[in-house]
């Protein structure tokens, strides 16, 4: 029995290793049912550790911790007597469901050295805030591509391989490389998001919005709405609508698509995509949805109780300064703190450098906020998320510039992003440019 990939796999039943199939390629693509085909591969074969990982590692992204580890004491149970391959790749998993973050990353290089087509384990990494692109490093973003282009050649023309090449290139600046690569997925397999994702991506960094916007509103009438990646790109289509000028349809996609009690995605989306929205619909000049950022901060208080990831922590961080949550926002701090003193908070000082500059914005003291957040606006990948994601704290630093009447360092810090463009929505910096 072997999976999509050629590796071998435990399991006498081909009903079971069908299932697991479907099971992969649904998770490997953010397509409803995976947990359900898990299911079925463990009901035909109730010892396939294999299955068991996979479905402890779905129901992790899921939010059900509790699930998860009960599934992954299942697969760690039955993986007596599987292959080496199977035995790394339920270690790993183990390491991941537990929590430990650091001692999978640091087992991923040589599994994947050893099983290169190993796209369960990959698929952990290769996407933008995945495990490297999570870990809090500097340089992350050239490390994520630095593995795909050594394991480019075990993957060949694979659609869904070359779908998170080429935004690993496009989020290292190299977009000539990156574009045949994604136009080569999406004609592999025009129903995979991650290439409709690395394509809105390539059009967001080219400073197109036209692109990203045109292609979206098409491209997601084919995924299922609760794929749980089409929040997500309706939050980028949303961004297009709101760098094109059309606040309309960019609020009425946040309230229909993306906002609280309508994401399709985890919890951490719902926070990341909401948060950001609604810092950038400000930035951009609309008026404050009070009743909005009143539900992402009793939200963050309820699904986030304590500080832990730096990306979702920089959002957590906004949605405590908007509401005037001085008591958490320390209490937060002083959870960092005391996670990075341990060494379990490898961004360190940059989320909470970033919270200082959003409380100091918030007051309208832009040089204090300029203070805060130019030191670390040329290293703010180890905060995690692409660059289109961490725009949230570039354009406060270009909207503090304005108020702080610097808008020289405003042409300048554009002009490092897109130097083509000064259609950014942030409310004067196109009269300004």
């Amino acid at each position: 029995m072997q999976d999509r990939y050629g590796l071998p796999v435990s399991t006498a039943s081909a009903a079971a290793r069908d299932a697991y199939g479907v099971g992969c390629e649904a998770k490997l693509t953010m397509y409803p049912g995976a947990i359900a085909a898990f299911d079925r591969a463990i009901a035909a074969d109730p010892r396939f550790a294999l299955a068991h990982a996979a479905r402890a590692h779905a129901l992790l992204e899921r939010g059900d911790a509790a699930a998860a580890r009960g599934s992954m004491a299942a697969a760690e149970s039955f993986a007596a007597g599987v292959t080496d391959r199977e035995a790394s790749h339920v270690a790993f998993f183990s390491r991941l469901v537990a929590g430990d973050t650091e001692a999978a990353l640091a087992a991923l290089p040589a599994h994947l050295d050893a099983w290169p087509r190993d796209s369960v384990v990959l698929a952990t990494t290769a996407f933008t805030n995945g495990l490297i692109g999570s870990s809090g490093r500097a340089g992350q973003k050239r490390t994520l591509l630095e593995l795909l282009d050594r394991l480019a050649p075990s993957y060949g023309d694979d659609w869904w391989f070359t779908a998170h090449y080429g935004m690993a290139l496009s989020e290292n600046g190299q977009h000539a490389a990156a574009r045949p690569k994604i136009e080569r997925s999406l004609a592999q397999n025009p129903r995979n998001p991650w290439a409709a994702h690395a394509n809105a991506h390539l059009a967001y960094e080219e400073g197109d919005p036209g692109a990203a916007r045109a292609f979206l509103a098409a491209w997601l009438t084919t995924y299922p709405r609760d794929g749980a990646l089409h929040s997500h790109l309706s939050w980028h289509q949303a961004l297009g609508e709101l760098e094109a000028g059309d606040a309309a349809a960019a609020d009425r996609l946040f309230r229909t698509t993306f906002a609280l009690g309508v994401h399709s995605g985890p919890a951490r989306g719902q926070l990341n995509d909401g948060v950001s929205f609604l810092w950038r619909w400000e930035l951009a000049g609309h008026p404050r949805d009070t009743d909005a950022w009143r539900m992402m901060h009793d939200f963050a208080d309820r699904a986030f109780p304590r500080a832990g990831a730096a990306f979702s922590d920089l959002h957590i961080a906004l949605a405590l300064v908007v509401a005037g949550d001085d008591a958490a926002l320390e209490a937060r701090a002083q959870q960092i703190d005391e996670l990075t003193r341990a060494c379990r908070y490898p961004s360190g000082p940059f989320v909470p450098a970033a919270s200082r500059g959003f409380v100091a914005f918030e007051r309208r003291d832009f040089a204090a906020a300029i203070d805060a957040l130019e030191p670390i606006s040329g290293e703010l990948e180890r905060i995690g998320g692409s660059h289109a994601q961490l725009e949230l704290v570039r354009f406060t630093l270009l909207q503090a510039y304005l108020g702080a009447d610097r808008p020289g360092d405003a042409r300048r810090l554009l002009s490092a992003r897109r130097p083509r463009s000064s259609a950014m929505p942030v409310a004067g910096l196109a009269e300004r440019h």
